[in-house]
């Protein structure tokens, strides 16, 4: 009987210490980055044109932002930020890095644009924290070998190192001018694909997760929905009583949720959902002009500093942390997913030196109630942004720098300028003062491409509810 007893005692120990031993395990990171979407064209956002039932449901069982900022308005750089948890701007990295359209007074041209090889990124921490790390999807952080992901410290890559391509097998001519965009396993293993892009790289997101034995942090950068506006026929069918342009669009949104939906379900049937961080962004607003995005209740769009430029959806999922249903509402930025996932995973944030970003971990439990961020700034050229509390003052090229209150006025449609000239001067005062600590662009567009971003944003500076 003592032994029966002694037994008995022995396997509820086990049972507690294995328990112990599983809530102290690393948690997982699976972060989904969406392109150029609207920020209104997800249901979770209001939407009732677009489908987006498995995103819906993410947004439901975890914790929606509704002040989530890009620390760019456009691709490349917002990814600079995400990636070193610096404004990019810092070293250089102010401007997309796209071949054939720089000024060629530009310092670096062509392939040697890239993210510079002394910025640690996020990937070379967590796999230093023991994680597995892996890149699936867009790159776009510079096309030379010397910048390539598995170099910048992801183990596995399956993806494009440009920034857009088509969802279909690009043929002999889109190959030799866009080897950027040649679908590659690894380094320099390159095969196109034999289905629709985001499906391709869903699928290869599905294979990473059965694989893994420990912890993973797994970057799935979606080119959907970006240009070149290419969906497939029966997706297209189930919105044909939407206008042309918004019907492509919805019908990519579509296979990008459904695509999504089999990613999180390899994470239910791997076992590891519960110990695992689902991140859902976006990069930076919609480019109305071109994909039909809606931003609304946000002014603006792609390319400019309006909030529908640099505002966008986000959404986490950590069941053994994060309440269901619950939203976040001060802003963060893309600067704080660096020091957020290292801390998760054992790091020290004192060993980071000088980053902008700050882990979120606490303010999102409820431990800290005060803003994670007093002030925040953008800049591209002589356009740039700042935020300090809910005041935003935005300093243009072509004409007086406009103030707005976000509290009350999310769509920027009341310019205080003229109301507050005090408030202004200082504003741009600080914004100046945070220049100052910047490095000169590395490189840059060419002029008129500043022109057009503006004529872009007044064009598409009001949204209406879709």
């Amino acid at each position: 009987m003592k032994y029966s007893y002694f037994f008995l005692l022995l396997a509820f120990w086990s049972i507690f210490s294995a328990a112990g031993q599983d809530s102290n395990k690393k948690p997982n990171i699976l972060f989904i980055l969406a392109d150029d979407a609207g920020y209104a064209d997800f249901g979770f956002q209001g939407s009732t044109q677009m489908k987006t039932p498995n995103l819906d449901k993410l947004a439901a069982q975890g914790m929606k932002f509704t002040q989530a900022y890009t620390t760019a308005a456009v691709c490349g750089p917002s990814r600079a930020g995400l990636y070193t948890g610096k404004y990019q701007q810092r070293f250089g990295y102010e401007e997309n890095n796209v071949p054939g359209y720089m000024s060629y007074s530009s310092a670096l041209l062509g392939e040697d644009m890239g993210l510079p090889l002394d910025q640690v990124t996020v990937a070379e921490h967590m796999r230093k924290l023991g994680y597995n790390t892996g890149l699936i999807g867009k790159w776009h952080q510079g096309n030379a070998d010397r910048y390539h992901p598995t170099k910048r410290g992801f183990n596995y890559f399956y993806g494009l190192r440009g920034g857009s391509r088509s969802y279909y097998a690009l043929d002999d001519y889109h190959r030799s001018v866009q080897p950027e965009n040649k679908l590659e396993f690894g380094f320099r293993n390159f095969q196109e694909p034999t289905e629709y892009l985001t499906k391709a790289l869903a699928d290869n997101a599905v294979e990473f997760i059965h694989r893994q034995q420990g912890p993973f942090f797994l970057m799935l950068s979606l080119t959907a929905v970006h240009t070149p506006m290419d969906a497939e026929p029966e997706d297209l069918a189930k919105f044909q009583h939407l206008p042309p342009r918004r019907q492509t669009l919805a019908a990519m949104t579509l296979a990008m949720d459904r695509e999504i939906g089999k990613v999180l379900e390899a994470l239910d049937k791997s076992g590891v959902a519960d110990n695992t961080l689902v991140v859902f962004t976006n990069d930076n607003g919609a480019p109305s002009d071109t994909n039909a995005g809606n931003n609304f209740p946000l002014s603006g769009t792609k390319a400019n500093h309006l909030e529908g430029g640099i505002r966008v959806p986000l959404i986490m999922r950590w069941p053994r942390l994060i309440s269901a249903n619950t939203v976040y509402e001060f802003p963060v930025s893309f600067l704080d997913f660096l020091p957020t996932f290292v801390k998760m995973g054992g790091g020290s944030i004192e060993t980071l030196g000088e980053i902008d970003g700050v882990a979120l971990t606490d303010f999102i439990l409820g431990k800290l109630s005060e803003r994670p961020h007093k002030t925040l700034f953008w800049k591209k050229e002589n356009r740039a942004a700042i935020r300090d509390g809910d005041w935003k003052l935005l300093r243009f090229p072509d004409r007086p720098a406009e103030l707005y209150n976000l509290s009350d006025d999310v769509s920027e449609n009341h310019n205080l300028a003229m109301e507050y000239p005090n408030r202004v001067r200082q504003l741009y005062k600080k914004l100046f003062e945070w220049e100052t600590s910047l490095e000169r662009p590395l490189w840059q567009l060419e002029r008129k491409y500043e022109g057009l971003a503006m004529e872009r944003m007044d064009k598409f500076r009001h949204h209406e509810k879709q």
